[in-house]
């Protein structure tokens, strides 16, 4: 059972703007945070942005903040990362993840609020990935 599924990577130039789409099976869904971190060859995978999707509450590191945008259609189960400005630095792996259902609210809130300092070990469910990259 595949419970996180992303697409929507490609190659753009710097300046331009990528649709990333990430469909969740609905228990993974289903009022939890979802959100996408970014992996290159050598580096840590470093984390981008989330939401809660209960609320739609999102969150961003400071690189991206501005330039992208996280947010979801509830009828599809699907989180989406519009990524507009696109810099070469943000040439990366995506890959879409996803806390523990079984975890309490209380917990997945924070997790979804202080992802970058909790980190991939804070999120259980991941997608195979999807590269994007962006050329100068």
């Amino acid at each position: 059972q595949v419970q996180l599924a992303e697409s929507g990577g490609g190659s753009v130039q710097a300046g331009g703007s990528l649709r990333l789409s990430c469909a969740a099976d609905r228990d993974t869904y289903s009022a939890n945070c979802i959100g996408w971190f970014r992996q290159v060859p050598g580096k840590e995978r470093e984390a981008v942005a989330t939401i809660y999707t209960t609320d739609g509450a999102a969150h961003y590191v400071d690189s991206v903040a501005g330039r992208f945008t996280i947010f979801q259609d509830n009828r599809k189960n699907t989180v989406y990362l519009e990524m507009n400005n696109l810099k070469p630095e943000d040439t990366a792996m995506y890959y879409c993840t996803a806390t523990l259902e079984r975890l309490s609210v209380v917990e997945r809130r924070r997790r979804c609020a202080t992802f970058a300092s909790v980190g991939p070990t804070g999120f259980a469910r991941w997608g195979q990935g999807t590269q994007v990259s962006v050329s100068s």
